[in-house]
C-alpha cells in the first residue's frame, strides 16, 4: 500500500476508535473504580481484541465467518451475554458502597478482570467485524503481501490500545480518581444499567 493508504487507515482507526460505546463506558468505569492499573490493563486487552479482529479481516479469514449466518448469530448473543455480565457485575459492586482504600490482592484480581473484561468487549462484538469488513474493502489489492495484512492487523490494534490506554491516563492523572472514587458505586450503578441498555440493543439489530 501507498504511504498515503496507510495514512488513511490509521485515520479511519482512530475514529473507530474514539466513537463512543460499550468499549468506552467499560475503560472508563473500570479506571474511575479501579484506579489506573485497571484501566489500563482494560485497554490493552481491548486492543489485543480489536487486533485481533483487525489481522482476521486483513487475512480475509473474517469474511469466511461473517457469510455464516450460524457463527454470526452465535457471536451476537455471546456478545450480549458478556454485556449482561458486565451489567450484573457492576450494578453489585455499586450495592457495595463507595470503594474506600485498594487491598494489594484484590488490586492483582482487579488488573487481570479488567483485561478480560476489555478484551471480552471487543472479540465478542460481531459490530466491530462488519466494520472491518467494510473498512478493508478499499485498501485490500490483489495479491496483496502477508506483510502487508499483518501491518493492518498490528495497526488496529498498535491504534485501538494506544487510545483506551491514553484514556485511562489522562483520568488519572492530577489525582481525577481519589475523588471520583467517593462516588464509585453511583459510576457503577450507572454503568451497570448502560451495559444491559448496550444488551437490548445488540438483541434489536441497533448496534
Amino acid at each position: 500500500m501507498s504511504p498515503e493508504a496507510w495514512i488513511a487507515l490509521a485515520t479511519v482507526f482512530c475514529l473507530g476508535a474514539m466513537s463512543p460505546g460499550p468499549s468506552l463506558a467499560v475503560v472508563l468505569r473500570n479506571t474511575l473504580s479501579g484506579g489506573r492499573r485497571q484501566g489500563v490493563m482494560t485497554g490493552i486487552g481491548h486492543g489485543l481484541g480489536f487486533g485481533i479482529y483487525a489481522f482476521l479481516a486483513a487475512g480475509a479469514f473474517a469474511t469466511a465467518i461473517s457469510v455464516h449466518e450460524t457463527a454470526e448469530t452465535g457471536l451476537k448473543w455471546a456478545g450480549v451475554c458478556i454485556l449482561i455480565w458486565l451489567g450484573y457485575t457492576f450494578l453489585n459492586h455499586a450495592r457495595k458502597g463507595p470503594a474506600l482504600g485498594n487491598d494489594n490482592e484484590n488490586y492483582k484480581n482487579d488488573d487481570k478482570q479488567g483485561f478480560i473484561q476489555g478484551f471480552s468487549i471487543a472479540i465478542l462484538n460481531p459490530k466491530i467485524l462488519a466494520w472491518m469488513l467494510a473498512l478493508y474493502t478499499p485498501f485490500i489489492e490483489n495479491n496483496v503481501s502477508l506483510e502487508t495484512l499483518i501491518g493492518m492487523g498490528a495497526l488496529g490494534m498498535m491504534i485501538d490500545g494506544t487510545w483506551y490506554v491514553a484514556v485511562a491516563l489522562v483520568l488519572t492523572t492530577g489525582g481525577r480518581v481519589e475523588k471520583l472514587k467517593s462516588v464509585s458505586h453511583i459510576i457503577d450503578g450507572l454503568m451497570g444499567i448502560l451495559m444491559f441498555f448496550f444488551a437490548g440493543l445488540m438483541i434489536n439489530g441497533v448496534i
